[in-house]
């Protein structure tokens, strides 16, 4: 059974950083465009970042670019996302996901994405 699985969030003052993991299992995802998104209370779920099959290319929203950092350990079938500089509006409900096999398009489209994990709470204070 295939599971995505997110850890790292938390509680950071603004300014602060913090570092999501998604650990997948079940499979391997070498294959798979991985992506980040985000769901503030009474909001849509939002794109934040995605990464190609190797790592060579990562898209990013322009609420984050220059402050969070998509990566990816094939060998540790694991996903990264390095977030600086938070802020309030961070605040948010992180997901991974990943797209199926061989679908090379780094999307920002949720529906696009198969595998989903139960996502982490990530909150920052003023």
């Amino acid at each position: 059974q295939v599971q995505l699985v997110e850890s790292g969030g938390g509680l950071v003052q603004a300014g602060g950083s913090l570092r999501l993991s998604c650990a997948a299992s079940g499979r391997t995802f070498i294959n798979n465009v991985m992506g980040w998104f985000r769901q503030a209370p009474g909001k849509e779920r939002e794109f934040v970042s995605a990464i190609s099959w190797r790592g060579g290319s990562a898209y990013y929203a322009d609420s984050v670019k220059g402050r969070f950092t998509i990566s990816r350990d094939n060998a540790k079938n694991t996903v990264y996302l390095q977030m600086t500089s938070l802020k309030p509006e961070d605040t948010a409900v992180y997901y991974c996901a990943a797209r199926k096999p061989y679908y090379s398009t780094t999307s920002s489209y949720a529906n696009e994405y198969d595998y989903w994990g139960q996502g982490t709470q990530v909150t920052v204070s003023s």
